[in-house]
């Protein structure tokens, strides 16, 4: 006669079964709150049924997988810098590091759902950001990678890794970038420039009584192009008599 496994020796194989964790991304957002450029992902973490998960320390690599859409002409020319011309796409148009974020996710048991906060940046020097300011419409294709480790167990807890092939794809639409950027640089671009050529711009806007770096970037441009500079009001001696007060 076979002897019927108790309910102890049941937990007991459990326990020692890993548990399968599933991942993915139902939504992004860009948050309207954040001091900085942010982005807010909702996943969903699914366990094995009836794992009591007490706590996860989650590590995410979000990654652009460029080859998994279709580009305008206009985009195709803003994304010259990155991946050359179009006739070598098939050779260049490799994935592109977006972020790496880490969130503790709070207890829970089977299924929960949970923020993933992503600062950004509108530094074009980042091949990321140069990608992304390309697109005019659409979705960007990115690919979430999760790694780290959970906390699971019935009575007590014992310590598991999260797999490093646990991945969930994600389409965001452009325009949930272009609005995060809007809130917070209306209408402008962004250009680091090292501390010599910043002094140095600070310089030529001070010789020539420019009013903004909008108008020392302008006036260098002008140059450039070989127009005549715009003429520079000279400044007036206090009390100097002008147009509206000379006799």
């Amino acid at each position: 006669m076979t002897a019927q496994p108790t309910a102890a020796t049941a937990r007991q194989q459990a326990t020692t079964q890993p548990t399968q964790f599933t991942f993915s991304c139902t939504g992004v957002r860009a948050d309207a709150h954040a001091a900085g450029p942010t982005l807010v992902f909702r996943l969903r973490i699914t366990a094995s049924p009836g794992t009591r998960v007490h706590a996860m320390a989650l590590r995410c690599q979000l990654r652009i997988e460029p080859a998994r859409r279709e580009y305008g002409d206009d985009e195709a020319s803003g994304l010259t810098d990155l991946f050359g011309e179009r006739p070598r796409w098939g050779t260049t148009l490799h994935p592109v590091q977006f972020a790496h974020v880490s969130v503790m996710v709070p207890g829970f048991t089977g299924e929960t759902e949970t923020d993933l906060v992503v600062p950004c940046t509108y530094d074009m020097d980042i091949a990321s950001t140069r990608y992304l300011g390309a697109l005019n419409q659409g979705e960007v294709p990115l690919l979430l990678l999760f790694s780290g480790t959970a906390f699971t167990g019935v009575g007590g807890f014992h310590v598991e890794p999260v797999p490093w092939d646990r991945e969930a794809v994600c389409r965001m639409p452009v325009r949930t970038w272009r609005e995060m950027i809007e809130q917070h640089f209306p209408g402008c671009g962004w250009i680091k420039l090292p501390r010599d050529t910043m002094d140095a711009l600070l310089a030529y806007r001070s010789r020539r009584a420019l009013p903004s770096w909008e108008a020392a970037v302008e006036a260098l441009l002008r140059e450039a192009a070989g127009a005549a500079p715009a003429a520079v009001k000279e400044p007036q001696e206090p009390g100097a008599p002008d147009e509206r007060t000379a006799p």
